[in-house]
């Protein structure tokens, strides 16, 4: 798999790498085992970089990766893990994002993950005022002059706050969605990177499986699935789930993109094919919930780039079929 220099992390990691989310929870039940096997499948087809967060399953996806690392000497030290903090605390506090909290939940982390220093701390979507407070940054730097960790990034959901971000000196990576369905990035947020020198890694990049074509009107989702639970927004941002696009428009717009899909591809290789050929992405993370899912991932970086009249048909069903129908703050 080609790869590319993590921003101000100096990491190289593999273009496509794996979201860890679904393996702590809120994708419906996915069994220790075949967590494992997931992170597995997904190292051996090449993949360098995993993203977790301290609050997937409280703790659970963290667990996994560093007891996959641990049995896995021959990959760990070619594995970039990536986590994120704040959520543990009150989302909506500013206050919260102290450097003694700091402390608290990167030590958890690290014994989570059996790792002395984290490779990437991120902040998880902290609120927006948390962006533009120097004592946040202060206290970043000391977890990094501490040991904690090695670098750190964040990780946002409006365009606004990833510039914010981008201004300050050592941050090493933004975190974004960006797909077929969600462009805005590429307006401001990717060419600002590219100038500073930081990594994009780009999240919820198959618009939480709408762009693997599988859905339809009809599909059902687990309870305990955010894709249940939180279509409206009413757990966490509604960008997180399905990108934020209403389900029934983009169950419309998933069949034209399959129809567009050049032979031999799937649909959730062409979707991340176009957001790997973004100039200023530093890396991908499609989840899987099976070793195969992960597997088909991994190998869309051995098909050649999508031509320009494909990419110019995905404008057309974003400009046509999912924008007119998309609010919000992003």
């Amino acid at each position: 798999m080609q790869t590319r220099v993590l921003g101000r992390t100096g990491r190289e990691v593999g273009v496509v790498g794996l979201g860890c989310w679904q393996l702590g929870g809120d994708w419906g039940v996915v069994a220790d085992d075949t967590a494992l096997s997931v992170l597995e499948a997904a190292v051996d087809a090449g993949v360098t970089f995993l993203d977790t967060a301290d609050v997937y399953g409280d703790g659970r996806s963290e667990r996994a990766i560093g007891q996959f690392l641990a049995s896995r000497p021959d990959v760990a030290e070619r594995v970039t893990v990536a986590t994120k903090m704040g959520r543990r605390a009150d989302p909506h506090e500013p206050a919260a994002y102290t450097y003694e909290n700091f402390c608290r939940w990167t030590d958890r982390s690290r014994q989570n993950l059996r790792t002395d220093t984290l490779d990437l701390v991120q902040l998880h979507c902290p609120p927006t005022p948390v962006f533009r407070t120097e004592a946040v940054y202060d206290a970043l730097d000391r977890i990094v002059e501490d040991g904690r960790a090695a670098a750190y990034g964040v990780s946002v959901e409006t365009v606004d706050e990833a510039l914010a971000a981008i201004e300050r000196p050592h941050v090493a990576s933004v975190q974004i969605i960006l797909n077929v369905f969600r462009r805005k990035p590429l307006e401001q947020v990717l060419p600002a990177a590219v100038e500073a020198g930081i990594g994009i890694i780009a999240r919820v990049p198959l618009a939480s499986g709408l762009l693997t074509g599988r859905y339809d009107e009809s599909t059902q989702f687990a309870a305990d699935d955010h894709r249940t639970y939180n279509r409206n927004g009413e757990a966490f941002d509604v960008g997180e789930t399905f990108a934020g696009v209403p389900y029934e428009v983009g169950v419309a717009a998933a069949r034209e993109v399959a129809a567009i899909t050049p032979s031999g591809m799937t649909t959730a290789q062409l979707a991340l094919k176009w957001i790997t050929q973004q100039p200023g992405v530093s890396v991908v993370i499609p989840g899987a919930r099976t070793p195969g899912q992960a597997q088909a991932n991994a190998a869309t970086d051995a098909f050649p780039d999508l031509d320009d009249s494909t990419m110019a048909a995905l404008e057309r069903v974003y400009d046509d079929s999912v924008r007119p129908h998309v609010h919000g703050r992003w």
